[in-house]
């Protein structure tokens, strides 16, 4: 690839892996938090009214591209077990936090990330353009994992309001790297918000296929399908000494 002068990144299934149990355990610590809490639940129900109004909520974010926020599908799945528990209150907030020491716990890097980062930062400003709701949590994920140090840019869609594919991330990644849309390599594993996005706003988008090649469950959540395809044209790589031989051609 040619007249790159900085790369973005996305984060799940594209730099790290989360371990397909993540999301149950996350769900268990949240509702044995909330119960702690006096909130007494059947957790069956309130796990399928918690995805319902997940899934309700994540609709709504396909629309508009503004983010949502988990704390939104508790109180949500809270009422419907006639429960008056705002979003904002502390209650839900912790069960928040407890809810993501789940992906904090069991997620790992992909092997050889921390290499290949470290190779292209030399030569290139880097930046993080992350779907997730709960930036905190995000942050906390880098940091734990040794990547903090690798970008000039951290976006995470939870800290900034929309969500990937919409065009207005891309154009703060490329605002805060000082380059160009057409300057940018963009590389993302998920076809839609990583790269249909990228491509809507000009980037150059690569499409990194190491989970899906290797049957490797994505990344938990609502929304992680990933089944369909990209166009041909766009540059596939399924391991980072992939990544580095096309960033040289």
């Amino acid at each position: 690839m040619h007249n790159i002068e900085a790369l973005g990144f996305d984060l799940f299934n594209t730099l790290i892996t989360v371990r397909p149990d993540a999301l149950d355990a996350a769900l268990t610590r949240l509702t044995d938090s909330l119960e702690g809490n006096g909130v007494s639940l059947d957790c069956e129900v309130f796990r399928r009214d918690h995805r319902q109004a997940a899934l309700r909520f994540i609709g709504e974010t396909r629309r508009d591209g503004r983010e949502t926020h988990n704390r939104f599908w508790i109180s949500a799945a809270l009422q419907q077990q006639g429960y008056s528990i705002g979003p904002d209150e502390g209650t839900i907030a912790e069960a928040v936090e407890a809810y993501f020491s789940a992906f904090l716990d069991y997620s790992t890097l992909i092997p050889g990330t921390a290499e290949m980062l470290a190779n292209l930062k030399a030569k290139y400003p880097l930046g993080l353009l992350s779907n997730f709701t709960h930036a905190p949590a995000a942050r906390r994920i880098l940091e734990v994992l040794g990547l903090m140090d690798f970008f000039e840019v951290i976006l995470i869609s939870g800290a900034i309001g929309y969500r990937k594919p919409h065009p207005v991330v891309f154009g703060m990644l490329a605002h805060e790297l000082r380059r160009g849309c057409a300057q940018i390599a963009y590389v993302g594993d998920d076809p839609e918000p990583d790269v249909e996005g990228a491509l809507r706003s000009g980037m150059r988008p690569i499409w990194m296929t190491y989970v899906r090649d290797r049957k490797i469950p994505f990344a938990p959540g609502v929304a992680s399908e990933q089944l369909q395809d990209v166009d041909d044209r766009v540059p596939r790589i399924s391991s980072w000494p992939e990544l580095l031989a096309l960033l040289k051609g």
